[in-house]
């Protein structure tokens, strides 16, 4: 089970390799060549002597053009250690393996991407012996994904964006859009996306946002996480059969998104919405919820 933002962050390129040369291509507009085949590699660089030093994750991929090897690291803050591990990095991989490293870097944060997009240049000014130039993907060129249709096309695109994105307005619709493109793919591979968002949602809301949602999607209760949810269901007294519950968690999904959007909701919409038992009903509520700008539009017939 993914314990942290850390680990998801650099996971899902291990969990679809292809995700990261699209990021390359789509997203940092670098025209790396079209992947024959992706492989991951050990990620241990440890030497013979006792220093220990791990990439986060390591794929190879054997293009037309060449054999390279993309060095992923998933960065929470800014660490002015890099400047000497990453060319570290990148020159021992290309020793050990013989083939050129590509450093790619991930972040949720603005403030880290514009840090870690920094040349590392060492040397002196005017000649400089080693120049590092990581790329990296972050909240300021990840796409915003909050189309249905969009994110089934790429969905591993989608989970980044929602790993990416997860806070702030557009959370409700990046989540929801995720949450339906989740159940036109196989539900193991899901199951591992729905761990990775869940790890790097540091926004309470938002976190309970994708709890309550991924609650409509019974693949999910075979999950390891699922089982947290559930006792977590279990101490506030929901565990009251799994129809119920889906459409307890979907009504309460439809407030949370309510109030998340700072929208004021009347005593009377509260109880239509939460002793209403139809998911179809419940599924157009929360759809119209992302978008209302006042609570009564979850009931434009009225």
């Amino acid at each position: 089970m993914v314990g942290s933002s850390h680990e998801a962050l650099h996971r899902i390129f291990q969990k679809d390799p292809a995700l990261l040369t699209r990021a390359l291509q789509r997203v940092l507009d670098v025209p790396f060549p079209e992947p024959r085949e992706i492989a991951a590699l050990n990620v241990d660089l440890t030497e013979i002597e006792p220093v220990e030093r791990r990439v986060d994750t390591l794929l190879r991929a054997e293009t037309d053009e060449g054999t390279y090897l993309l060095v992923v690291e998933s960065q929470g803050k800014v660490d002015d250690r890099k400047r000497g591990s990453w060319p570290y990095y990148l020159s021992y991989l290309y020793e050990k393996y013989r083939c050129e490293p590509v450093l790619i870097v991930i972040t949720q944060s603005s403030a880290t991407a514009r840090w870690a997009s920094r040349p590392i240049r060492l040397g002196f000014p005017g000649w400089h012996s080693l120049t590092v130039r990581p790329l990296v993907l972050g909240p300021d060129n990840v796409p915003v994904i909050t189309s249905e249709r969009q994110a089934e096309r790429d969905v591993p695109l989608a989970v980044l964006s929602a790993m990416t994105h997860g806070r702030g307005p557009q959370a409700p619709a990046i989540l929801e859009s995720l949450a339906s493109a989740l159940r036109t793919i196989d539900p193991d591979s899901a199951a591992v996306f729905v761990q990775f968002v869940d790890s790097c949602l540091a926004d309470p809301q938002a976190k309970q946002m994708w709890r309550d949602l991924m609650t409509a999607i019974q693949y999910f209760w075979r999950h390891p996480l699922a089982e947290q949810v559930r006792e977590e269901g279990r101490e506030q007294g929901l565990e009251q059969g799994l129809e119920q519950g889906r459409a307890e968690a979907k009504a309460e999904m439809i407030l949370h998104i309510l109030e998340w959007r700072g929208i004021p909701v009347p005593d009377a919409v509260r109880d239509r919405v939460s002793i209403c038992t139809d998911l179809d009903q419940l599924e157009l509520w929360a759809q119209r919820a992302v978008h209302a700008n006042d609570a009564a539009q979850l009931f434009p017939e009225e």
